[in-house]
């Protein structure tokens, strides 16, 4: 009973901290967009931001599902390698951000304020592109990070519970802030 509960609040914990992760990069990429179109005095672009957001949300969404869900018709070896390949592929995120972080950690504010000007100037569809790619790369790192973890552990809905978990403490978090 012991071994078993442990087992099961490792991938809790662990997936609670990639959704704490990932979901405070996107509320701070929201909240910098947010307070610029606020400061700047158009606020009637707010909601092309939070359509850009559910946008983000819903891709990241049926990406995690693609990727849980449409490798089980395939055969043992099939999904193996496309296992091996994506979790390459994490590893790259996770190598890409750490040097896109050190490079661009001081600059996020006035590149994002930057970009999200010119999206104002070219119209509000291009707000909302702008906003679901800035937190699309979050939503779609955070899908794949998640599928490689719950692939390691199989441990049923502990992943899911503590990846929602840690998105949720990012969002108090980011209103918060």
């Amino acid at each position: 009973m012991e071994v078993r509960r442990i087992r099961s609040e490792g991938p809790l914990f662990s997936n609670f901290l990639i959704g704490l992760r990932e979901g405070l990069e996107a509320s701070l990429v929201v909240g910098i967009l947010v307070a610029y179109l606020v400061r700047t005095g158009r606020r009637d672009l707010l909601r092309f931001v939070w359509t850009g957001v559910a946008l983000a949300v819903a891709v990241s969404l049926a990406a995690g599902a693609a990727l849980t869900f449409g490798p089980r018709g395939l055969s043992f070896e099939a999904q193996e390698a496309i296992g091996g390949s994506l979790s390459i592929v994490a590893v790259a995120f996770v190598t890409w951000m750490i040097v896109w972080m050190a490079r661009t950690s001081r600059s996020l504010k006035s590149e994002l304020e930057s970009r999200l000007s010119s999206a104002t100037a070219a119209g509000s569809w291009a707000v909302v592109a702008m906003a679901a790619l800035a937190v699309g790369r979050e939503g779609l790192e955070t899908a794949l990070f998640l599928w490689a973890a719950g692939q390691a552990a199989d441990s049923g809905t502990a992943p899911i519970v503590g990846a929602t978990l840690g998105i949720a403490v990012a969002i108090v978090l980011g209103v918060l802030v």
